[in-house]
Formats: C-alpha cells, structure tokens, sequence
C-alpha cells in the first residue's frame, strides 16, 4: 500500500502513524506528494477528485481519501478493533474524540495558511483569532473531558497526538501546554512511541 503526501500534514502523519501502530508499518509506505493551496497537483488530481493529501493506495489498486477514512481502512484490515471499537458507545466515543482531534489540526493548517502563504495585503485578523481560539477551545475541551479516553491507543489519541505535534511545529507561539497539564503529558508521553519516532516532523 502506498500513502501519498506529506509527513509534515498532520491528517498525513496520522495515517503513517496508524499504519505503524495497526502493525502494517512494513506495508505501507509514503510516496512523496506536495499538495500547494492555489494550484493543482495534476498526479494527485488523478488519485482523489478533490485532490487533497492524503490518499491511500491500497494492494488491490483502488484508491481511498480523508483521513478518517484511511485510518479506518488501516484499523479494518489489520483486525485492530481496539483502534475503532466495535461497541456503539465505545465506537463512536472514539471517532467523536477523533473529530475534535481533527477540528483542531484543520484549523492550525487553515492558520498556518493564512500566515505563510496568503499574501500579507489579504490576510484576515480576526480569522486568525477565529482559528486560534477554535484549537485552543478544541484543546480546553480534551483537557477538561477526554484525558481517560487518551488513555489507550485509538484512532483518537493517534489524530490528537499528530494534531498537537504541528501545533507545536507551526505554532508554537500559542503556548498550548499553559494551563493543559494533562493533555501536555499525554504528548510527551505518545510523542515517545515508535510509531511517532518513526515519521518525525523535522
């Protein structure tokens, strides 16, 4: 299987780090793939209609988008029910922390976008503040609610851990950690995994 884009896109990481964690890290591999925000990647418009990062490729040649779906698919053929419960109540305890996960990695990309790669006449003030108060109410809820649900490897833990980590390499100037004790150990902590060692971000 192949996994087309970028280690440095959190919802990318997120699905070599599943890969690794649902024991396929032998069978998956990362194929280089540079999605840019105003101008289509031709191959990878050829892969995903949407053309978007990432896409998985699986063996039998049939190509799968969005993270939350390549991460089920891993979770699925491995056989790993612990990453996505098959309980109802378990299950979608899970991909509802999932989501938050995710809200909060698309929006510091959605930032990371507005102050890098928007031309500085353009950029929106109060949609930076909009974004950047939008992870830090993502991270406050996690804190104050979810921190046992963090306490086994899902699919859940694995976006929040991927989604803190670009937090942390894209905008550090947030300071997160500050006032979200538990949360901060629950990263030092998964960063230390070696499904995380084994795509760093730098």
């Amino acid at each position: 299987m192949k996994i087309h884009g970028d280690v440095l896109s959190p919802f990318v990481r997120m699905c070599l780090v599943t890969a690794h964690e649902a024991g396929l890290a032998d069978k998956v591999s990362l194929v280089q793939t540079n999605a840019r925000m105003t101008e289509v990647n031709k191959d990878l418009e050829k892969l995903s209609p949407i053309g978007k990062i990432p896409v998985l490729i699986t063996d039998h040649d049939h190509a799968i988008h969005d993270s939350r779906v390549i991460m089920e698919y891993l979770a699925h053929i491995s056989g790993r029910s612990d990453l996505i419960p098959d309980d109802g109540v378990k299950r979608f305890s899970v991909l509802t922390l999932q989501a938050t996960a995710i809200g909060a990695a698309e929006a510091a990309v959605a930032l990371r976008y507005e102050q890098a790669l928007r031309p500085e006449a353009m950029r929106w003030p109060d949609y930076q503040h909009r974004l950047k108060a939008r992870i830090l109410a993502a991270l406050d809820e996690v804190e104050k609610s979810w921190i046992k649900s963090l306490e086994h490897v899902s699919v859940a833990s694995i976006a929040l851990a991927c989604a803190l980590g670009y937090v942390d390499f894209r905008h550090g100037i947030l300071n997160w950690c500050d006032g979200r004790p538990k949360l901060a150990a629950f990263e030092r902590d998964f960063a230390n995994r070696p499904s995380m060692k084994a795509w760093p971000l730098a």
